[in-house]
């Protein structure tokens, strides 16, 4: 959607830079610190909504880090992201107990429903679909965890109605825009 004289992409680049220099706040006041990673990764996360390969780049230089140790870090944690994720994360729990009374189940509805798979996004940007090992609800299985909600004893024919919810909060939260 580039208009001819390419203004979209110099909007673009603004925002990112503008992004990079908060960044560069948060790198200047962890740069000694011993620990400082996995903080600075939680708040470029929060900055820019996931963790851009760019962004990855500027904090292993800030921290002076090599990319490969900035990259385990992100890819061990399951709380990072190297794609954008939409506006509710869809967490659904595949622990024992979730597993054993449906959680499997309850996945592939909430795969059918929202149209992607484990690690996507909406094309809407709304959803992104992840699984967790425990919510610590065991009792209550199966169970899925919308943003910070943990949602008990999820029947897959419950789910449809739940993303609506979700959708339709959006939705109209939008309306006004």
């Amino acid at each position: 959607m580039t208009g001819k004289n390419g203004n979209t992409v110099c909007v673009e680049k603004t925002e990112e830079s503008e992004l990079l220099e908060r960044l560069d706040e948060v790198l200047a006041e962890y740069r000694n610190k011993p620990g400082a990673l996995i903080p600075v990764l939680q708040i470029a996360q929060g900055i820019f909504g996931y963790l851009p390969e760019n962004a990855l780049k500027h904090i292993c230089l800030g921290l002076d880090k090599s990319y490969s140790e900035v990259a385990g870090i992100v890819g061990f944690y399951s709380f990072f992201s190297i794609v954008p994720r939409g506006k509710h994360l869809v967490r659904v729990c595949l622990g024992t107990a979730c597993y054993v009374r449906g959680g499997k189940r309850v996945l592939d509805t909430l795969k059918h429903e929202l149209g992607i798979d484990v690690g996507e996004t909406t094309p809407d940007k709304i959803f992104s679909l992840e699984v967790a090992r425990c919510f610590g609800a065991c009792g209550l299985a199966p169970t899925i965890m919308i943003d910070n909600e943990v949602r008990q004893r999820i029947k897959p024919t419950k789910i449809r109605g739940i993303l609506y919810q979700y959708r339709n909060q959006y939705t109209n939260s939008n309306k006004g825009e």
